[in-house]
């Protein structure tokens, strides 16, 4: 006996999961070929102007606040100012730029530099700057060390500064092209 009861339980829970995920569907009608767009996101767009389908938040919306490598002023100065060495890697996602290794062709001494991009703000602590040279002797031994010096310092002044000229120019561009620019919070009349 308890196991009928247990059985119709059962039953009836996958019942009304059934008639749950059915609630939404009718009586099936073809469509007009002349009244139902043919690109699949002008067909979501009519779908959702007319009520139809469900949402569940924000979920697959894209948001945030996306800032490509062109538009980005500290790095478009970094690769500027890098514009002398060969590039090995170069990532944006990443935020890192790495140089090959460089030098000049009668020293046994090559550099390479390390730009790490801690965020996209222009201050002083949003990049890393990393130098390693690599001293090579006669039989092709080769060591390489990590400097910590000022040039480190001088390379990161020179990318903040200019990234910050390269703001300044944005700017000014942006506020040609809108005649009405308005800074965010206040309104001008």
């Amino acid at each position: 006996m308890q196991n009928l009861i247990f059985y119709n339980k059962k039953l009836l829970a996958i019942f009304f999961t059934f008639l749950f995920m059915l609630n939404s569907c009718g009586i099936w009608k073809p469509a007009d070929a002349r009244k139902v767009p043919t690109n699949a996101n002008d067909r979501i767009k009519k779908n959702i102007e007319e009520g139809r389908g469900f949402r569940l938040g924000n979920l697959g919306k894209k948001s945030g606040d996306f800032q490509f490598a062109s538009s980005n002023p500290l790095w478009r100065a970094a690769l500027e100012k890098l514009n002398f060495a060969p590039l090995n890697n170069v990532d944006y996602a990443g935020g890192i730029i790495v140089t090959d290794w460089f030098g000049e062709e009668s020293s046994n001494d090559q550099m390479k530099i390390t730009i790490r991009f801690l965020t996209n703000e222009i201050r002083s602590d949003a990049i890393n700057v990393i130098i390693h040279k690599k001293t090579c002797n006669s039989q092709n031994n080769c060591q390489t060390n990590k400097i910590e010096s000022n040039l480190n310092s001088e390379i990161r002044f020179a990318i903040l500064k200019k990234a910050a000229q390269i703001k300044k120019v944005d700017l000014k561009v942006t506020k040609e092209e809108n005649k009405q620019y308005k800074l965010p919070g206040k309104s001008y009349k």
